[in-house]
């Protein structure tokens, strides 16, 4: 009888033996599966107009906004960054052409239109308005695409040599022109629809005519020098995904 216990319970410590072996292989294996699986966030440096947009698409990455040339510029001095996306093709061009960045790829595009204060004190309801003597009017640096589309505004419909006479701020990014329009320290500025959009009723738009409106496109690229490969990847690609398109499409951006 003592053997037949002796044998009982060896038998069973030796069940308990491998059941916690089978569970330790098990947590072993879920854990190296969630490490490989993790993949660090990546630093982005976009373009101001994103500003809202992209942590809907990404909360969890590390942001930098401003003028697209500054932010290229910030690249080619070696500034740490893993994505970069811009409001205009020419910056990314610009980085392609030196290695600084992947091929960029069309992500949205945008409008530009002609704001005002919401009580319109200056009485704007055109762009051939901004040319009238006294209007104080407001655009983006010509570094950046939003100065740069506004030039080529002025440049389609004749105007630049008055339009330009008016111009008492120029921007280092387009959330500095809806500042001072929405602060009435401009009589009018030219920013993108999206951004007047998000103004809570500060602005007022005055649509461009055909004429008038220059192409407008935001386009994404990996930088080559980054830290975070991986994951400015998984940025880009949540960025084109039919869920990334479609917070871009809500928030005013049109297809690419």
């Amino acid at each position: 009888m003592s053997r037949t216990r002796t044998l009982r319970a060896a038998v069973g410590l030796a069940v308990i033996g491998v059941t916690v072996a089978l569970a330790g292989c098990g947590s072993s294996s879920s854990g190296a599966s969630t490490g490989s699986a993790s993949v660090a966030p990546p630093t982005v440096l976009a373009a101001a107009s994103l500003s809202k947009v992209f942590p809907q698409i990404d909360p969890g990455a590390t942001y930098t906004f401003g003028g697209s040339g500054t932010l290229a510029t910030q690249i080619e001095q070696g500034a740490p960054g893993d994505v970069f996306a811009a409001a205009s093709a020419k910056q990314p061009a610009e980085l392609l052409a030196k290695g600084l960045i992947t091929a960029p790829v069309k992500f949205a595009t945008n409008r530009l239109v002609l704001v005002v204060p919401s009580g319109n004190p200056a009485h704007i309801t055109t762009v051939d308005d901004i040319t009238k003597p006294g209007v104080k009017l407001v655009i983006c640096a010509a570094s950046v695409p939003c100065g740069d589309y506004a030039r080529s505004v002025f440049t389609n419909l004749g105007i630049s040599a008055a339009a330009m006479k008016n111009v008492v701020s120029e921007a280092s990014d387009v959330t500095q022109v809806v500042a001072q329009v929405a602060l009435g320290q401009a009589d009018a500025g030219f920013v993108y629809i999206t951004d007047a959009d998000a103004a809570n009723g500060k602005l007022t738009v005055i649509n461009l005519p055909a004429a008038a409106k220059p192409a407008t496109a935001d386009y994404i690229a990996v930088v080559t020098a980054g830290s975070h490969q991986t994951g400015a990847a998984a940025f880009v690609q949540d960025v084109l995904s039919p869920r990334g398109q479609a917070i871009l499409r809500a928030a005013g951006f049109g297809a690419p």
